[in-house]
């Protein structure tokens, strides 16, 4: 991996992450994704909501837009759409982006527009003191579930894929560097693509949920995480303790701003050029 430390706004460290979590492991993912892809720190616009994934785009030196809870999507699609040249990535958790940015992320995965969202899933709300979130697993410890959870959680990919989204996979923590190659292939794709990032968080989750510390949460992530190839290998009774990762969509289609511009085109011949 290259030296991303030029892409980051070093004055504003120390981060406010708690020690342990996997969030500053998704960032960096990510820095070496547009380090390998060349782009320059003007080409690159990061859009964030609300949350403690949000925070990157505070500590990034690209053009950064940090916006309201659950609305991050919405923001960047209107950057998109304004300057199509862009590269527009969304940096978001599991709360902002399922609960109250869910119809957000559908549309923009029906759309197709040409935007890369990372979903930090972390499993619960940190910043706001672990409520229950959209991803928490069923019967696992909250804040607002002190007895568990009573909720079936959200399956993000399987959601972003039946949505229309043309680029979607899944990493963890613990695979870093597979992980930075997923960002690097979203980033690449002419659509929308949604990278879900399995995520530690020591303080709350696994505090709550009596996991241990980051090093045991990111071990569990090595234990339980199987690739496709894998799972095929497994019974139906050991599939229940684990979850897939890698790549789940890789499906080119007609993205959203070129269709627009050809609706603009459209038009303006029709009315002979007039504006």
């Amino acid at each position: 991996m290259g030296d991303v430390r030029r892409f980051l706004r070093v004055k504003n460290f120390p981060h406010i992450w708690c020690p342990g979590c996997g969030n500053g492991i998704v960032l960096r993912a990510i820095l070496t994704a547009v380090d390998r892809l060349g782009y320059t720190k003007d080409e690159v616009v990061m859009v964030s909501g609300i949350g403690c994934s949000s925070r990157a785009s505070g500590y990034v030196d690209f053009n950064t837009l940090h916006t309201t809870h659950g609305r991050a999507i919405a923001f960047a699609e209107g950057v998109k759409i304004a300057n199509p040249n862009l590269k527009v990535i969304v940096v978001t958790g599991d709360g902002d982006a399922a609960a109250i940015g869910g119809n957000h992320l559908i549309h923009a995965a029906r759309r197709n527009i040409d935007i890369t969202t990372v979903v930090f899933n972390n499993s619960i709300y940190g910043m706001t003191s672990g409520q229950y979130s959209p991803a928490t697993p069923h019967g696992a410890f909250g804040t607002t579930a002190p007895y568990g959870n009573p909720e079936r959680p959200f399956d993000l990919c399987r959601l972003a894929e039946a949505a229309g989204a043309t680029y979607v996979a899944r990493g963890t923590t613990y695979h870093a560097k597979a992980l930075a190659v997923l960002m690097e292939k979203a980033l690449k794709n002419k659509g929308f693509s949604l990278i879900e990032a399995i995520t530690q968080c020591p303080v709350y989750y696994g505090r709550l949920n009596k996991l241990g510390s980051s090093v045991d949460m990111i071990m569990w992530q090595r234990d339980h995480a199987v690739t496709r190839q894998e799972a095929e290998k497994l019974s139906a009774d050991d599939l229940k303790e684990r979850f897939l990762i890698g790549e789940f969509v890789n499906s080119p289609a007609p993205e959203y701003c070129e269709e627009y511009s050809k609706i603009i085109e459209r038009a303006q011949s029709i009315s002979g050029g007039k504006k």
